[in-house]
């Protein structure tokens, strides 16, 4: 069941905010030289799949979990982006090919080796990432894999309709901040 409304939320998303991601593509297309960001990312039974994205970060960011990237990296537009989740727009393909569902745990990279093993260990990967969940809407990022992982456990064991529609709602109306940037960390290659 809940296929099914992935499939039209995230239809009917691309077709009604197209205007909206056409003008953010040739927003970031000019500030970055690139109208989409691709990413390996690590998705059900941990196979890895490409997640697409708005750019946020500036062409010399290194490829490293959000939470470890320097916050002097983060474009003009990127700020705007992330703070009312624009860059999340483009997951909707994502959604609409399988890769992804509206509502799961947060795709994480092939080198977030503590993290990848925290959610293997409590069966997190038996489901599909999500573009928001439990986590996101209680402000908890990838710097802590271990309560992060125990919030995904949590979610994908009790993930129901009602449960997928609440956590959408409380996406919307924007509970949540997404993945805190420390702009004291340093920038790292």
């Amino acid at each position: 069941m809940i296929r099914i409304f992935d499939i039209t939320i995230s239809f009917l998303a691309l077709i009604s905010l197209l205007p909206v991601i056409s003008l953010i593509a040739i927003v970031c297309f000019i500030e970055v030289g690139s109208a989409f960001f691709f990413q390996k990312r690590v998705g059900k039974n941990k196979k890895n799949f490409t997640q697409i994205k708005f750019p946020t970060m500036k062409k010399e960011a290194p490829t490293m979990p959000t939470h470890l990237i320097n916050a002097n990296l983060i474009t003009k537009s990127g700020k705007i982006m992330r703070r009312l989740k624009l860059d999340e727009l483009p997951q909707f393909y994502n959604v609409l090919k399988g890769d992804m569902s509206i509502v799961g745990y947060r795709p994480c990279l092939p080198c977030q080796r503590e993290l990848i093993e925290e959610r293997e260990k409590r069966g997190v990967f038996n489901g599909l990432p999500g573009i928001t969940g439990l986590a996101q809407v209680n402000n908890i990022d990838m710097s802590d894999p271990r309560q992060l992982a125990r919030y995904d456990e949590l979610m994908v064991k009790n993930l129901n309709v009602k449960s997928y529609f609440r956590f959408i709602l409380m996406t919307i109306i924007g509970k949540g901040f997404g993945d805190r940037i420390d702009s004291k960390i340093k920038d790292r290659e």
